[in-house]
């Protein structure tokens, strides 16, 4: 088998068309949210898309040429890399090869454990001259930089609500902006999750399979309260936010549809940044300023 992966992902699940490979990503969905079981196999499709070969006669040399390919923009192993015009990178970047690694060091280790495989391809990083002394020493197959997350000021925040045209939006960025909720935290919100007397939100079924109760300022639920008597459709599914238009007005809205509404608020407010997670950090972070112990805004 050259290629087992050729060919676009199918919709059902995240399947792949391989036995061993839908096999983990079966086993992905009962431990894993939905997004994280796309996102490793749009990573696996990726990988054995480049390296050509099926999941039993992968070796270390290949993941090894895999990075050297991703960072190159290489389609394949050894393909041919044409010439970016302004000089800057082809591939990409470092966090999103780190990434790749860590969902196919994944699949290795439940090849492994069912015994499909002898030893996981991936190395856990490159040995170097002291490691007789210090055998569990090493150099990590991909250093990658830690960057502080970009917040907002408080005028940015002003200016990306002013930018918002729905009830819908505003509860949305309040939601992230003012309860520190994730991204698919905030489309997974449930009308009965709302506990509009005590001011929070059940958070069902958060990162994790984590359960919590958030505590999130009257401005949201005075926005979820104009979206509902105004804006969202009557007879509707259980989800809180819904999309508003047609041809799939009353559906549940997906991340993809909360980027685009946050991408055309920052634009049209004329902002570099604001990101879901942007948004996020900036909840935390003026916590933090405010006086808020650590423990409390990790709890």
């Amino acid at each position: 088998m050259s290629d087992p992966l050729e060919g676009p992902v199918r919709g059902d699940g995240g399947q792949l068309g391989h036995p061993l490979l839908d096999e983990y990503l079966d086993f992905l969905a009962g431990r894993c949210r939905p997004n994280t079981v796309l996102a490793v196999a749009f990573d696996l499709k990726v990988f054995f898309t480049v390296v050509g070969k099926s999941p039993k006669r992968v070796r270390p040399a290949d993941v090894l040429a895999f990075m050297t390919a991703q960072r190159a923009g290489a389609s394949r192993i050894g393909a041919s890399v044409a010439p970016v015009p302004d000089g800057g990178a082809a591939g990409v970047s470092s966090r999103t090869v780190r990434r790749r690694l860590s969902s196919i060091s994944g699949l290795y280790a439940f090849l492994h454990a069912r015994g499909d495989v002898a030893t996981n391809p991936v190395p856990r990083g490159l040995p170097t001259r002291r490691e007789r002394q210090r055998p569990r020493q090493g150099v990590p197959l991909m250093r990658g930089t830690r960057t502080l997350p970009r917040i907002l000021t408080p005028a940015e925040v002003d200016a990306l609500t002013g930018a918002l045209r729905t009830h819908r939006d505003r509860a949305m960025v309040a939601a992230m902006v003012l309860g520190g909720l994730r991204r698919c935290e905030v489309i997974g919100i449930r009308l009965g999750d709302l506990r509009v007397a005590e001011r929070r939100v059940l958070i069902a079924n958060g990162k994790g399979g984590h359960q919590r109760l958030i505590p999130i300022s009257g401005r949201f639920f005075e926005h979820v309260r104009a979206y509902l008597e105004l804006e969202r459709p009557a007879d509707t599914v259980e989800t809180l936010f819904v999309v508003l238009k047609r041809p799939r007005r009353g559906s549940p809205l997906t991340a993809a549809g909360l980027d685009e509404v946050l991408d055309g608020a920052r634009a049209r407010a004329g902002l570099p940044h604001a990101t879901c997670h942007g948004l996020r950090h900036t909840c935390l972070t003026r916590l933090r300023e405010a006086g808020m112990a650590l423990e409390a805004v990790q709890a």
